[in-house]
């Protein structure tokens, strides 16, 4: 190749990269001045008008389309009507996305993702993020794929409501209510179909969810569970945790839900936790997990070792709690989808393998995917691979 020619290609290959480059950072750079925009409109629509919680569950009460989005898509903030434990109306924010263009024949599939930890607090729930859709793990290739995805804050994350940390059935329900509405916005055309998908805490929502989907949604078409690192067994998480920052982290979310959820069951937090720990808990529920670490690792460790007044896996009602709360009590008629990172330190592999092999004993089609050197954080985004090759074979 001549020099003269040679350049003229180098400079047509560079001027397309800049090009390309270019049209990332315009499309990067509308979405933030997007989030910058829907930003100050957050706190105004979680509040909730009078009569909000009177409804149907899965009916909306508002939504608000959002400036800052992913590329080629829509989405809206929604607020909706679900149920908690005690089968009462809780009123429940979250996310919708969609991929522009056409739905498919009877249109998309829904996506109902249940978020990992991110903190108990009303301000921590992901749709109060500066970018609220970036916590939703696969996002980006689920759109591509043309699903509609939503997501769910569960209740009292987002807006006013009582605290479900840890409560499967509350989480459940506020997953499946999610789905349907999703299907109340016309312009995201979503159709009855869904797939549940959720990581660590919304792994055990999604799995509640499925358990509950025949009886509790009946008319929602359920094609696949997935699932990555399940706080499935709760008794091997906790006891995993017992004289570490996690445990107080997890405890002090958990054992705060339970006191208020399951009251009138003799769950008190002087039974299970020290005076310590008790006086440390309004402090310990206000930071949020993914932007506040530092300040809550501050208030935890030094708790560590003088948190626990006893057992919770033990003393009752605590240790009945944690049974009813983890998942794998029934079967649901759907494949299952399993991920865990080799190096997770927060849900131990041996107890994931060993939801496995219960829920396959249950009749469950299981696909397991066991994936060395990744640890609790990087799991979903490790196993988006391998759940797209199992959408293909098992539910598209």
């Amino acid at each position: 190749m001549g020099s003269g020619r040679a350049f003229r290609w180098t400079v047509g290959v560079t001027a397309a990269a800049l090009a390309l480059l270019g049209g990332v950072v315009a499309v990067e750079a509308t979405r933030v001045v997007g989030d910058v925009l829907d930003a100050p409109t957050a706190a105004a629509f979680a509040e909730q008008h009078a009569g909000a919680a009177d409804g149907e569950p899965g009916s909306l009460v508002k939504s608000q389309e959002l400036h800052g989005v992913p590329a080629a898509s829509r989405a809206w903030r929604l607020m909706y009507r679900s149920t908690d434990h005690a089968g009462e109306t809780v009123v429940v924010t979250g996310i919708l996305v969609v991929p522009l263009g056409p739905a498919p024949p009877g249109g998309r599939t829904v996506v109902s993702w249940g978020h990992p930890t991110t903190g108990v607090a009303e301000h921590c729930a992901p749709s109060r993020a500066a970018d609220s859709t970036i916590g939703i793990e696969g996002l980006r290739p689920l759109l591509d794929r043309g699903y509609a995805v939503v997501a769910t804050d569960y209740a009292g994350m987002g807006t006013d409501g009582p605290d479900s940390y840890l409560i499967g059935t509350t989480e459940g329900a506020n997953v499946l209510d999610a789905a349907r509405a999703a299907t109340t916005i016309d312009a995201a055309q979503a159709s009855d179909r869904v797939i549940l998908w959720g990581h660590s805490q919304g792994g055990q929502a999604v799995l509640f969810a499925a358990e509950r989907a025949a009886s509790y949604a009946p008319e929602l078409e359920l094609l696949g569970v997935a699932v990555a690192a399940p706080a499935a067994d709760l008794d091997a998480l906790f006891l995993a945790h017992t004289d570490d920052v996690s445990g107080v982290t997890i405890g002090s979310y958990a054992f705060g839900a339970y006191a208020d959820a399951y009251a009138d069951r003799g769950a008190d937090l002087a039974d299970i936790l020290t005076p310590a720990a008790r006086a440390a808990l309004p402090e310990l529920q206000q930071p949020c997990l993914l932007t506040d670490l530092d300040a809550l690792h501050a208030i935890a460790r030094p708790l560590v070792g003088g948190f626990l007044a006893a057992d919770p896996t033990t003393l009752e009602p605590w240790a009945s709690l944690l049974e009813e709360n983890s998942a794998g009590s029934v079967g649901f008629d759907a494949p299952l989808f399993v991920a865990q990172g080799l190096a997770d330190e927060l849900v131990p592999p041996t107890a994931t393998a060993e939801f496995v092999e219960h829920e396959r004993s249950l009749g469950l089609e299981v696909t397991s995917r066991r994936i060395p050197d990744v640890d609790h954080g990087e799991i979903a985004y490790a196993a988006i691979p391998s759940l797209l090759a199992w959408l293909d074979a098992h539910v598209d």
